[in-house]
């Protein structure tokens, strides 16, 4: 029998707020373990939290963003487990009346082919503790407790199970993932656990509308680790419906070591979390006027500005792709444009120099010191003829490095081009004289060799040629 995996994702996003969900308490990340508690969020007894009025907002941009709808009224619960990292007893999350419900992102597939993976609810929540477990060294064995991220706003994203294939379920979390940094919501920081998941597989026969047994695999935090995790636990359970086994529904844990997906429990249901309406919190009140202020302050999604780059500046998807992998990136390129409206020649000067330059040196966008007039500032000295293309790479380089102006580099270094007829022509005399063999062979008929001397004469000059320049009188030298 021919089976189909069928998967769906709660996906979990740390929130940009510098306060946490119900208490003041910073989330700066890194600081010494246990040094950003209080008694809210330790959940001593006597305490009140209050909602953090920020983190609402940012639940709100993500579900206007992904078409949900946001409930006018929705209210808060306990989450009754025991863990050694959750020190109330409970997590404070939202399960009768979610933030938003209903929505749906678009993912781009391979081939230019769209799909609409749909979004059952949106809903807000704290984030537990972080255990620490240690297997080497002078306390090995031993299981370390910091409790300075209990408490930090979430978003709890859970899609309907809509995908069917580990690429479709990694796309998604790339899409899902852009969205929130594009909307400035979250940074998205896979390493930092502020972007993980929990991925829901089951296999059903090709062609048939009932759900199989689903298993969970839970706190995922990488794209590769989501990908590899489903591709194993679709192999085992294609594996036991083939030998007619059936398969058990239970919470799994990637193990590294072993390379699989190993049982850590069975699958909760959610009565045995003992849901019940959090009592120290009111319900929130959500109005069409705040839904509107929030509406009204979204920035251009990047679904929308792939297609406006297309349509208005006539660029290639590909190169759209990159252009919009993040805000800041389709501004500055927009800002470029301002001020030299050559949509192309601006695009492959970004794509090409600009992020080669930040991925050499694994640099993110706020450390780039070329600003959007500097670099046209270096166009222009293009078209004017002062530099070469070859030498506008180099200085280039110097202005990323240095955050220097172009004019004052190419000035202080001497890189301005040479126009001087007669400086090229002894230029190309000497070439020519000290290439005799080769002079003899596009004599001839090699005239491959051609390109050959235009390349010394450059290398002669160190590259302050005119091409242009170079082209003609080398033509005119040797009779062509």
């Amino acid at each position: 029998m021919d089976y189909e995996p069928v998967i769906g994702l709660e996906v979990h996003i740390q929130l940009l707020t510098s306060s946490k969900l119900f208490c003041g308490c910073s989330t700066q990340f890194g600081a010494p373990p246990n040094s950003q508690t209080c008694a809210i969020c330790l959940g001593l007894p006597g305490v009140l939290p209050v909602v953090n009025r920020r983190a609402v907002e940012y639940g709100m941009r993500l579900a206007l963003a992904t078409g949900c709808r946001i409930l006018p009224e929705c209210s808060f619960s306990r989450k009754n487990y025991f863990y050694p990292d959750l020190p109330k007893g409970y997590q404070i999350t939202q399960y009768e009346k979610p933030l938003a419900k209903d929505g749906g992102l678009e993912i781009c597939l391979d081939g230019g082919r769209k799909k609409r993976v749909r979004i059952e609810r949106i809903q807000l929540e704290e984030d537990a503790g972080k255990s620490l477990h240690l297997e080497e060294g002078p306390t090995g064995g031993e299981t370390f407790i910091d409790l300075n991220r209990c408490g930090i706003p979430l978003l709890e994203v859970v899609s309907y199970p809509d995908m069917r294939s580990p690429e479709e379920a990694r796309i998604y979390l790339e899409t899902l993932r852009q969205l929130v940094q594009w909307l400035e919501i979250s940074d998205g920081d896979l390493e930092k656990g502020s972007f993980r998941c929990d991925v829901n597989v089951s296999l059903r026969p090709r062609g048939a509308t009932k759900l199989g047994t689903r298993t969970e695999a839970k706190n995922l935090n990488s794209f590769k680790g989501v990908e590899r995790t489903l591709r194993f636990e679709i192999s085992r359970q294609h594996a036991l419906l083939r030998s007619g086994k059936g398969v058990r529904q239970e919470t799994l844990q990637w193990d590294a070591r072993a390379q699989a997906a190993l049982p850590a429990r069975k699958k909760e249901e959610a009565y045995d979390y003992r849901y019940f309406p959090e009592p120290d919190l009111v319900h929130l009140q959500i109005g069409k006027k705040w839904i509107e202020q929030i509406r009204e302050s979204l920035p251009e999604l990047p679904s929308q500005r792939r297609e406006r780059f297309m349509n208005q500046y006539g660029l290639r998807a590909d190169d759209v792709r990159i252009l919009v992998s993040t805000r800041q990136l389709a501004d500055y390129y927009e800002g470029c444009l301002r001020l030299y409206n050559r949509p192309k020649i601006v695009a492959n000067w970004i794509i090409r120099e600009l992020l080669r330059e930040l991925n050499q040196r694994r640099w993110g966008p706020e450390e780039f010191k070329v600003r959007p007039s500097d670099l046209v500032g270096l166009f222009r000295l293009i078209d004017q003829g002062v530099i070469s293309e070859r030498i506008a790479k180099e200085v280039f380089a110097q202005m990323v490095e240095t955050g220097e102006k172009p004019k004052r580099i190419v000035e202080e270094r001497g890189m301005v081009q040479v126009q001087d007829e007669r400086e090229i022509s002894s230029a190309i005399g000497e070439v020519l004289r000290e290439e005799k063999e080769n002079l003899a062979k596009y004599r001839a008929g090699k005239i491959g060799l051609f390109h050959y001397f235009v390349g010394q004469v450059m290398k002669k000059t160190r590259g302050k040629a005119n091409p242009q320049l170079v082209n003609r009188v080398l033509k005119e030298k040797l009779g062509d």
